[in-house]
């Protein structure tokens, strides 16, 4: 069986494969830092994209403060992993979950969690109240700015910081809101104006608590799409971009190019149709993921993909365009990458070819004592 190893070429991997060009990310990073750093507010890279702590450490050693994760289960690997810094931006609800982030902040008393109702936030206080532990841990709001997914109503934040205030084991330190609704609004001005309107209602609030005796010192957002406007917004002190590392094309498709895509799945041509301009590839639903539109082929403007199932997919191209033989290499590019990522086990990092890294999915797996468990 071919093990993968540092120093193979990219033409020795098996298909598909998920890879990702060194030059491209560090280019990526690099952009960002130099976006963002001058504006004086802190970068918390939001890790389920990589859904890796190796990436996180390279994102820290750039400059990075810490990471998001938005799961429990991701943030038990990171701090596993070292990575002490880190943000849960999604609410922990249900018994089961509570436990699980009571042992976590144990070993880990840096995280830091939101809550978004007076039920969640109870109950986990309740559990810290029986744990033992007696420092308490850290809290944000989680402000619902316009996506309505989750987040508490702005009219009810102050209720809601008044119940955590007679908790004895939350400290409530800031507030988060996410516009994931307008990540991927095309145009530039249009995305603009609705992220300014939605860190209105983050700030102020923000403003309002303080107003009302609470210390609030962290107001975090943003995304890849947002994360420039939300940083220039005075009151707004972290921002949360993720998919800025690898790039996919919905992403790029509305906020342009300056990222590029780093990371690609490498394919193969298994079949040819008898149609003149169609083949298939070894890449399709459990390969590529679609709720975003369908992956394109890279450095291919003239040829469209479309999955045919669970293991293959079509290439189409248009006439007078060359023929692509049975056998030949593909890239393709996402059209979601934190899905696309999610299915694949291993990222094979390469540089002009040569593999340089190989870096396991590391929070698709939850280690709990000698027993892995394979999450969804």
């Amino acid at each position: 069986m071919y093990d993968p190893k540092p120093g193979d070429r990219l033409d020795s991997l098996d298909t598909p494969s998920m890879i990702v060009d060194l030059d491209i990310m560090e280019e990526n990073i690099q952009k960002l830092m130099l976006l963002l750093k001058p504006l004086a507010v802190n970068i918390r890279p939001h890790s389920k994209t990589t859904k890796s702590p190796i990436l996180a450490k390279k994102l820290i050693a750039a400059g990075a403060k810490g990471a998001c994760v938005a799961k429990l289960s991701e943030a038990e690997v990171m701090a596993a992993e070292g990575i002490e810094d880190l943000l849960i931006t999604c609410e922990i609800i249900g018994p089961a979950k509570v436990a699980r982030l009571i042992e976590l902040f144990r070993n880990h008393p840096a995280i830091q969690i939101v809550v978004d109702s007076e039920i969640g936030a109870s109950a986990i206080d309740k559990a810290l109240g029986e744990s033992g532990i007696q420092e308490p841990i850290q809290v944000l709001i989680d402000l619902d700015v316009g996506l309505h997914r989750t987040g508490v109503a702005p009219e009810l934040a102050l209720a809601l910081a008044q119940h955590i205030s007679t908790l004895g084991h939350l400290k409530l330190m800031g507030v988060q809101g996410y516009e994931g609704h307008l990540q991927h609004v095309h145009g530039r001005e249009a995305r603009e104006k609705y992220c300014r309107a939605s860190m209105a209602i983050l700030v102020d609030t923000a403003t309002l608590l303080r107003g009302n005796g609470f210390d609030i010192q962290v107001v975090t957002t943003g995304g890849t799409g947002t994360a420039e406007f939300c940083a220039t917004t005075p009151g707004v002190t972290e921002v949360q971009p993720g998919s800025f590392i690898f790039m996919d094309s919905d992403y790029r498709n509305a906020v342009g190019g300056y990222f590029s895509h780093s990371l690609t799945i490498l394919s193969t041509v298994v079949s040819k149709s008898a149609s003149e301009r169609r083949v298939t590839i070894d890449a399709g639903l459990k390969t590529l993921t679609t709720d975003s539109g369908f992956a394109e082929p890279k450095d291919m403007p003239d040829v469209t993909y479309t999955p045919m199932g669970d293991e293959q997919g079509w290439l189409v191209w248009k006439e007078d365009t060359p023929d692509i033989p049975i056998g030949a290499r593909v890239e393709m590019i996402p059209s979601h990458i934190d899905p696309t990522v999610n299915l694949h086990d291993f990222y094979y990092a390469h540089r002009k070819g040569v593999i340089e890294e190989i870096w396991p999915v590391a929070t698709r797996v939850l280690v709990t004592g000698l027993v892995v468990a394979y999450l969804p």
